[in-house]
């Protein structure tokens, strides 16, 4: 009797003990950090196990040895390497088949589900997602294994997160240190990670956030070094005495990075678009991109995955200027061919390796023009690394760091911030995306950072008008309208026509203006006749509206076809909501609230 007693109250002691957790968490800034450290040793874990299961890929698919990198290796037998690729293209083509019939939704990103979802992921697409990024990198495609990290340590952090039922801004710090974890087990430092999570997954460095963030990627890091996980940290020993001079020619390598950054951005909608003018069925195109980078990879290795061994070969190789542009030209070609073919990664280290053949190509250029202009190649590949990534990806400060813990020397960092910054302005000020942004903007998405935006859609025309509106018809005397509505009363009225769709605005001043004298009826004096707000609009485009018609009020509508008038919005009401939010975010930022 007492066992039947104690197995009906089990389930609500379980449901009690969890209860007691999600208090604990919700209501203690420790408890959140401890999550954190939960999140970064899962992250670790899942970090390790991706990166053996790509190099057993590469090893048994292309006949390389188990410690080899597959960009680094001296040369390759033909046949594998033009036939993986392909093979992998098909496997792709039929998940992603497969994956649209069965799942007819996109798979949220960790910005995107920062920016608009709260930090809120699905775990089946976050897993569907970095299981084609491990067959993509597997099977010799030129991109990286990075966006897989984050996509599935940020799911893990956002799973944790609904779990304990975490606050909006607490979500987003969670999934920011989820990202942080891939990439800090990723490159064998913390720095580096965490500023990725503050910069481009929560949008923001705060006092607030700062220890789980910083617990979550130092604990992951731990957890991969413990494991010897093949990740490939970037070591660059060589410290190179810098002259004033040379500060501007790194200026310059910066704004070069911006431009080539742009033009990498642009190819792969290039190809996408190419590919589409095929006569393919869709399924197929990820083969005919494996088909072309096979064919590159028959010419040099090193366009095959994301290149971290050809970064490391390169760099102690300095290789010549023609090899150099080449080398570049066919690595830029490969991943452009990778995504635009519809393999699955992200191109964070292609973007290193590209930028590191930039500065080397840079250093050599300038070298030939004069020796009064030359610099070392080791510190310019540190440099256009750096540059050409926060021109891809994003993220000064998280390249930064990164150059730091790769070289330990801080007068090659601050270069590469000067280098970084002017590369973060070029793109911003000619192009406005990183690469993450830009494809979720070609997919329809107005997003062009982590900031949390899905305040901001949900805070709409539709929610802060008023319905209690007063109309009259449009053929209404103005003498009639003015015993209605004395001074007072009001201080506009909506207008409407015989068929009860709008017709414009008239303030119950201008009703009694002396200047009006001659006008006889309402029509006469209607304002804003054609300016009109939707329900859908956001706030943000509802105080655009006002600005461009210089209107302190606009009527709400159904839609521009029928024009049943619902509500009026005015401005100052859509300003003070306005302000009102971006305090809350502001203040749940500082860790005020």
């Amino acid at each position: 009797m007492d066992v039947e007693v104690l197995r009906s109250r089990s389930p609500r002691s379980m449901a009690s003990v969890a209860a007691v957790m999600r208090a604990l968490v919700r209501g203690s800034e420790l408890w959140v950090v401890v999550l954190a450290t939960a999140v970064g040793v899962v992250g670790g874990l899942l970090v390790a196990g991706m990166s053996f299961l790509t190099q057993f890929m590469h090893a048994h698919l292309f006949g390389i040895d188990p410690d080899e990198r597959l960009s680094a290796v001296i040369h390759i037998d033909s046949l594998p390497a033009a036939l993986v690729p392909i093979a992998g293209g098909l496997i792709m083509g039929l998940t992603t088949y497969l994956t649209r019939r069965y799942r007819r939704r996109t798979a949220v990103d960790p910005i995107t589900a920062n920016a608009v979802h709260g930090g809120r992921m699905s775990m089946t697409d976050s897993t569907i997602v970095t299981a084609q990024t491990v067959i993509s990198n597997g099977f010799g495609a030129s991109v990286g294994l990075e966006a897989g990290y984050t996509q599935i340590a940020a799911a893990v952090a956002s799973l944790l997160g609904r779990l304990f039922r975490l606050r909006r801004n607490d979500m987003r710090v969670l999934v920011g240190c989820g990202a942080a974890a891939g990439i800090a087990a990723a490159f064998d430092a913390p720095l580096t990670g965490a500023f990725y999570g503050f910069e481009l997954i929560i949008g923001v460095y705060s006092i607030g956030n700062v220890a789980p963030v910083m617990a979550s990627a130092i604990v992951s890091t731990l957890v991969v070094r413990a494991l010897g996980a093949p990740n490939m940290p970037i070591a660059i020993a060589e410290a190179v005495p810098m002259l004033t001079k040379q500060y501007a020619l790194f200026i310059g390598m910066g704004l070069v990075a911006g431009a080539l950054g742009i033009v990498i951005m642009r190819l792969v909608t290039t190809v996408e678009t190419m590919l589409r003018l095929l006569p393919l069925p869709d399924l197929l195109r990820p083969a005919v991109g494996g088909a072309v980078v096979g064919g590159l990879a028959l010419l040099t290795p090193q366009v095959l995955s994301s290149g971290h061994g050809a970064l490391h070969l390169d760099l102690g190789q300095h290789l010549p200027l023609t090899g150099l542009a080449v080398l570049l030209m066919l690595k830029i070609l490969a991943s452009a061919v990778s995504i635009g073919s519809g393999f699955r990664g992200g191109l964070f280290f292609a973007s290193l390796f590209l930028g590191s053949l930039m500065g080397e190509l840079m250093a050599g250029v300038g070298a030939l023009i004069s020796p009064a202009i030359a610099i070392n190649p080791t510190t310019a590949a540190v440099v256009g690394m750096s540059a050409l990534a926060v021109a891809v990806v994003g993220g000064p400060l998280t390249m930064t760091f990164l150059a730091l813990e790769s070289t330990n020397n801080f007068i090659i960092t601050g270069i590469v911030l000067a280098a970084a910054v002017v590369s973060s302005m070029t793109v911003r000020e000619t192009f406005g995306y990183s690469f993450s942004t830009w494809r979720l903007h070609l997919r329809g998405e107005s997003i062009r950072s982590a900031h949390d935006v899905g305040w901001m859609r949900s805070l709409t025309a539709g929610r802060m008008m008023r319905q209690d509106v007063r109309t009259v018809r449009d053929d209404m005397a103005l003498a009639e309208f003015r015993r209605q509505f004395p001074i007072g009363s009001t201080q506009r009225v909506i207008v409407i026509d015989a068929a009860d769709r709008y017709a414009g605005i008239i303030p119950v001043p201008e009703a009694f203006a002396a200047e009006n004298g001659t006008a006889s009826r309402v029509s006469d004096l209607v304002q804003h006749r054609s300016d009109m707000l939707l329900p859908a609009m956001n706030v943000k485009e509802a105080i655009a509206m006002f600005d461009r018609t210089e209107s302190e009020a606009l009527a709400v509508v159904d839609d521009l076809q029928n024009r049943h008038v619902l509500g009026l919005l005015s401005e100052a009401h859509a300003t003070r909501r306005y302000a009102e939010e971006l305090d809350k975010v502001r203040r749940g930022l500082s860790g005020e609230v």
